[in-house]
């Protein structure tokens, strides 16, 4: 089992690119709340995070919907917008709104680490027709390295709310529209039912006064 201080202890997992927003508030309260607890942030990719769970090296993850396996639970937490990032010669610039199907012809670069793989089986599931597949190239780089390869080539790529906070230049993020409204993706709560731990306890009275439901 994870094992804890006098005070207790909570190992997080979450995705990169999201210590901002809806986590790092949550993360900011729990902070506030209880101070006693040792709080460990890990990093990493989904798969890393779901590893973690299993071996208890992780009490609790944050990842995209769709990463629970047997003996896990999960709790639906908050979605995200999803963005286009666009080069400032782009025509797709010009219009009032961008739909999935106005990206049809671009040409995707993606980070092949953290949510990067999420986001290209997105684009994929979104653009696949009979006949045609979407461009769609990984780098193995981090979400932030994507940016500055858009800025630099000829690329578009995809981001959520939670890269939002830091200026690129030469870089509009536009929100991209579906049928019902703004392209989101889903985020959830991911551990494993037989962990007791006190600390874990406390995590998910937080997250159920901050997201009820």
């Amino acid at each position: 089992n994870v094992s804890y201080g006098l005070q207790g202890r909570l190992a997080v997992g979450y995705c990169s690119s999201l210590m901002s927003g809806n986590l790092k508030l949550a993360f900011s309260d729990y902070l506030v709340k209880f101070p006693e607890v040792q709080f460990n942030g890990i990093e990493g990719s989904p798969e890393r995070i779901i590893h973690g769970l299993q071996s208890q090296t992780i009490d609790v993850g944050v990842a995209p919907i769709g990463f629970v396996e047997e003996g896990l639970s999960s709790k639906p937490l908050w979605s995200e917008r999803l963005f286009v990032a666009l080069l400032d010669n782009n025509e797709l610039l010009a219009k009032d709104r961008i739909y999935w199907q106005d990206l049809r012809c671009e040409v995707f670069v993606v980070s092949g680490n953290g949510i990067g793989p999420i986001l290209g089986n997105l684009i994929s599931a979104r653009l696949t027709e009979q006949g045609f597949r979407p461009a769609v190239i990984y780098q193995d780089a981090s979400p932030e390295s994507v940016l500055s390869m858009i800025a630099a080539k000829r690329f578009i790529s995809i981001a959520t709310e939670a890269s939002q906070g830091v200026p690129w230049q030469d870089l509009h993020f536009r929100e991209i529209y579906d049928a019902t409204g703004p392209a989101r993706l889903e985020y959830a709560l991911d551990w494993r039912a037989d962990n007791d731990n006190p600390a874990l306890k406390r995590f998910f009275k937080l997250i159920e006064e901050r997201y009820p439901g």
